[in-house]
């Protein structure tokens, strides 16, 4: 039985309806009761057992719970949100959604740290032995593999350029080792900013040995961690690298939202494809054929953003909180199930 459900049969704390029952037939009826949900045995072996046909057992079975002889609590951490995951996962033809409580500040604090804790855990459900796992650059991915405690073996792999070279110790590259050091796997960091100052720069980078090896990985990436940035100050680190001209340029285009430096409007299709030339990341196609995706984004400010993202089709699963699952619900049309992996662009 999963250890996540309790099932109490109980003939004492039986219904007044139950107790027109004989004691036989609720000493039966617990007893198949407890062989049945309790012990897991099939409705044909209790009603060897118990010499009747298994069509009695069923409907012994049946009448336990109508009259509340059996019941049956179905529990999560009190941190996690079964219904809101399951409503989002369906909403969005997820994978997986996890949704978490929100912090008491959640609206001033997007991705609070306990989304990359939930994180960690399912990439320990997620991640097998062999898979090569690949770290976008995020605050949230951080929290994640910092949050990490067990992991099979498998290859490590940075997908996107830093938010500042000078903190790559502190930032995504101690990520992937730590990743890799959880799960006993070679590590492949990238030590170069995400943005550089022109599609040239870039494109040398690129070549570099440590780099282009690096990039070597991302068709063999089977699982991804990603984040998610709203085109705002302090919420999107492309944002916040570029000068004032670039931003109000992409801001006419509409976009809504920012994920490894790849743009997106609120229907989930990319712009500015000229800024992934001058960025030092995985590719938008690539991250497509990625069989599992999971973005850690959640909070009210990122709300819009995450369903932007969740448009376009690049995601598979998602850990957020309940202020951005709130919004999720309600927001817009229904969207296209993400597991199509369908290009909004068309491309």
């Amino acid at each position: 039985m999963n250890s996540s459900e309790e099932m109490a049969v109980s003939g004492m704390s039986a219904g007044r309806s139950a107790m027109r029952m004989g004691p036989a037939e609720l000493v039966q009826a617990a007893a198949m009761a407890r062989r049945f949900y309790l012990e897991g045995k099939s409705k044909i072996q209790i009603a060897e057992e118990f010499g009747v046909s298994r069509f009695k057992v069923a409907r012994v079975l049946e009448t336990a719970l109508e009259r509340d002889l059996v019941r049956i609590e179905i529990r999560v951490p009190a941190e996690l949100d079964a219904e809101r995951s399951d409503a989002l996962r369906a909403r969005y033809g997820l994978r997986h959604a996890v949704v978490v409580e929100s912090p008491a500040d959640a609206e001033e604090s997007p991705d609070p740290e306990n989304l990359g804790e939930v994180a960690a855990d399912l990439l320990g459900e997620l991640v097998t032995e062999g898979d090569v796992l690949g770290l976008a650059w995020g605050r949230s991915t951080i929290h994640m593999a910092a949050a990490l405690d067990r992991l099979p073996p498998c290859t490590v792999v940075q997908l996107t350029g830093v938010y500042d070279a000078g903190t790559a110790e502190r930032g995504s590259v101690e990520a992937v080792r730590r990743a890799a050091q959880v799960s006993g796997g070679d590590a492949h960091p990238i030590y170069a900013p995400m943005l550089l100052p022109d599609a040239a720069t870039a494109q040398a980078l690129r070549h570099q040995t440590g780099i282009a090896r690096a990039f070597e990985y991302f068709d063999k990436v089977t699982v991804a961690c990603v984040s998610i940035g709203s085109w705002e100050p302090g919420i999107s680190t492309v944002h916040d690298m570029l000068t004032e001209e670039e931003r109000a340029h992409y801001a006419s285009l509409g976009v809504a939202a920012e994920m490894s430096a790849h743009l997106f409007d609120a229907e989930g299709r990319r712009i500015g494809r000229d800024l992934g030339e001058r960025c030092i990341t995985v590719k938008a196609d690539q991250l497509r054929r990625i069989p599992e995706v999971v973005a850690i984004a959640g909070g009210q400010r990122k709300a819009a953003a995450i369903d932007a993202v969740l448009r376009s089709g690049l995601v598979t699963s998602l850990v957020t909180d309940t202020s951005a699952a709130d919004y999720l619900m309600t927001a817009g049309p229904t969207p296209t199930p993400a597991l199509n992996r369908a290009d909004p662009d068309g491309a």
